[in-house]
């Protein structure tokens, strides 16, 4: 008899063994091999039985196993919206389960698991953020805390890279009056963001153009705005890669406004 013939006579064999543990009535055989199945990793098989089982075992002393381990199975499928899902019910159906401090974790790494990349809407990404600061809360003593902090920083990043890019894509279309905007609401929720510098110019850049290309009536209180830009970015970044470029706004903005004139004649007097 050739190896494939015997391997597929195990195979065929397998799965007639596998459909008779799912048309099972013996409920604590089912159970027994659904976590044979989830440790032997064959988490299709487990889930399949834990996800019928959670049913069978709702409102008994093993209802919170069962939760755990079907929502484990599912993260084995990379199915991280159910296994969420799960370990969030187990957590708010099993509050002093052995199982409930693992459950918060997981709920926090199921969201981290689904964020998406940085252009993509992040309301997961913030998600995941709060899921773990609250099992920081709720467990401070954990080992998991110090990977909770790690994932969190992970993941703010991401917020803060998404504002940046968010922010600066009206730039790049010349939509000066919106970038401006996004800008400096990029700035205010993100102080210290890696990108302040060139955030802070794009912001410089974005007021001096905007005026630049204002109607007179408006032309005035934009290059003012502009010229107070201009002394926050100098006064913060002296030495910036983008000095000489600014240092041209500040000229242009200065002469129209006659500001080095004024500041003479207040010095004068």
């Amino acid at each position: 008899m050739g190896i494939g013939l015997v391997f597929l006579m195990l195979v065929l064999g397998s799965c007639g063994d596998y459909n008779k543990i799912v048309k099972s009535t013996d409920y604590e055989f089912k159970y027994k091999k659904a976590v044979e199945y989830y440790e032997d990793g064959e988490y299709v098989r487990a889930g399949t039985l834990f996800k019928e089982l959670v049913n069978i075992y709702r409102g008994t002393t093993r209802a919170d196993k069962i939760y755990y381990y079907f929502a484990k199975s599912m993260i084995g499928q990379k199915d991280y919206l159910m296994a969420g899902h799960y370990f969030r019910s187990l957590v708010k159906e099993f509050p002093n389960s052995e199982y409930t401090e693992e459950a918060q974790f997981m709920v926090g790494y199921c969201s981290y698991l689904q964020s998406p990349k940085p252009r993509l809407d992040q309301q997961v990404t913030q998600e995941a953020i709060d899921a773990f600061e609250l099992y920081i809360n709720l467990y401070p003593y954990s080992d998991r805390v110090d990977e909770a902090n790690r994932l969190i920083d992970e993941m703010e990043d991401k917020l803060v890279y998404k504002s940046y890019l968010s922010a600066k894509l009206y730039y790049d279309f010349e939509n000066y009056k919106a970038a401006v905007v996004a800008l400096t609401n990029s700035l205010e929720k993100y102080p210290d963001s890696k990108y302040r510098e060139d955030l802070k110019y794009m912001l410089l850049k974005s007021k001096y153009l905007l005026a630049t290309n204002s109607v007179v009536n408006k032309a005035e209180g934009r290059y003012t705005s502009a010229l107070d830009e201009y002394f926050s970015f100098i006064d913060e970044y002296p030495e910036s890669k983008y000095k000489k470029e600014v240092a041209k706004f500040y000229e242009k903005a200065s002469e129209i406004l006659h500001y080095e004139e004024e500041q003479e004649e207040t010095n004068i007097n």
